[in-house]
């Protein structure tokens, strides 16, 4: 038995890299977890702890939130709370006819198959939904978090709910200890905001970099090839980072990247939006979506996808990019930031043939220059250059002696 106690990435994600290098035949996997699925395949069992849950208080709080018993609600929690929520379930039902109870999408044992039809999975979650209802129909009611504990905000769990619930309906979050509930309408409103702004940025953007933040979660591979093709659909220059898990010091090393890209499972893409902190913002893949693809639907209609599978082939979600001579790549368009007309793209999207030609250029002609080479032009200090040749050599002579804030030569303040 082996005890993994650190990742390379995130925490939530099933560490089957570390697994492999044990030669793990299972794994057992603690505390809170993203529930995306593997790379690889691999057993795994997850024990999402049981956070104590006060059931009459949370069940009042429920219905001074809800006094219509007709009206459609979800009930979701945080996964250590998700033992508590079928009892919860039990104390309302009486009363309120339309509610539904969410659990954690916790992978199927293999070669197991049921009859009965698969539930809707979304946020991590199974929603049994009745036949002909969706999910935009029903509000929400979250039990979760903790008046102790840090401020909510730093949740990328409950964010993702509150950027893909749907934005007419009621959530309300509820304290397990206290029931002390609250309405979560403006913090979504301000999330909603925040992904707006960085939408813009990308679209400004000019070089993308691409954050390679999971090599355990499956079709990271065919989401990477996916992104650098909508930069270069857009006319944008990309490269591909690989630094493990993000950090301001990290990223300030390339300020010739406008805006970064994290390519991480749901929860992992949302963590560095919510800290801060950075030089340039970093974007969840479905930004980048929305700021490259012309096809992708307007601010208000679009989905908020947190799983980069959503936006790939194969996927209800996906939106394939238009044809070169589509009139979509030539649509004016006007930054929201700089109030700029931002000039059509340069590049065609990599499967036009026309991209393969060659052009006939004057001699002498720069054809293309890297963007960390004109950033590097465009600054005022460049560095310590060599200058081979052009030094007179002079004898090596005694330094100064001391510490910085006394020198010997100083003298005394």
């Amino acid at each position: 038995m082996f005890i993994l106690g650190d990742t390379a990435y995130g925490s939530c994600c099933v560490d089957v890299l570390g697994a492999e290098q044990a030669g793990a035949q299972a794994l057992v996997h603690f505390g809170p977890a993203c529930l995306s699925p593997p790379a690889r395949p691999l057993p795994v069992a997850f024990v999402l702890g049981q956070h104590p849950v006060h059931l009459e208080l949370c069940a009042k709080a429920f219905e001074a939130q809800n006094p219509d018993p007709k009206a459609p609600v979800v009930l979701l929690s945080e996964p250590a709370c998700a033992h508590a929520l079928e009892a919860l379930a039990t104390l309302l039902r009486p009363r309120y006819l339309d509610l539904l109870v969410s659990s954690p999408a916790l992978p199927s044992p293999v070669g197991s198959c049921s009859p009965e039809p698969e539930p809707l999975e979304r946020f991590g979650r199974r929603f049994p939904l009745a036949p002909g209802r969706c999910l935009e129909e029903y509000g929400a009611f979250y039990v979760g978090g903790s008046e102790a504990s840090a401020d909510l905000d730093l949740d990328p769990d409950l964010s993702r709910l509150l950027l893909g619930w749907a934005p007419g309906q009621p959530f309300f979050t509820c304290c397990p200890d206290t029931g002390r509930t609250q309405d979560e309408g403006v913090r979504a409103g301000r999330l909603r905001a925040r992904r707006h702004y960085l939408v813009e940025r990308a679209r400004d953007a000019r070089v993308v970099g691409l954050l390679a933040g999971t090599l355990g979660v499956a079709r990271h591979r065919e989401a990477l090839a996916h992104l650098r093709n909508l930069a270069q659909a857009a006319g944008k220059r990309s490269y591909v980072l690989a630094l493990g898990r993000p950090t301001p010091p990290k990223l300030a090393n390339f300020p010739e990247v406008d805006v970064f890209v994290l390519l991480a499972c749901p929860l992992g893409a949302l963590t560095p939006q919510l800290s801060g902190g950075f030089f340039r913002p970093v974007l969840a893949p479905c930004e980048l979506e929305a700021a490259c693809n012309p096809a992708w639907p307007p601010s208000g209609l679009a989905p908020y996808l947190t799983h980069y599978a959503d936006l790939l082939p194969g996927s209800p979600f996906h939106v394939p990019l238009p044809p070169p001579d589509s009139e979509l790549w030539d649509t004016p368009d006007v930054s929201l930031i700089t109030g700029e007309l931002r000039p059509p793209p340069a590049w065609k999207p990599s499967d036009d043939p026309g991209c393969l030609a060659l052009t006939l250029r004057p001699p002498l002609e720069l054809a293309e220059s890297s963007p960390a080479a004109l950033f590097l032009s465009s600054r005022s200090w460049q560095g310590l250059q060599p200058r081979l040749g052009q030094t007179p050599v002079t004898g090596a002579v005694s330094g100064r002696q001391g510490i910085a804030i006394a020198y010997e030569d100083e003298g005394s303040s």
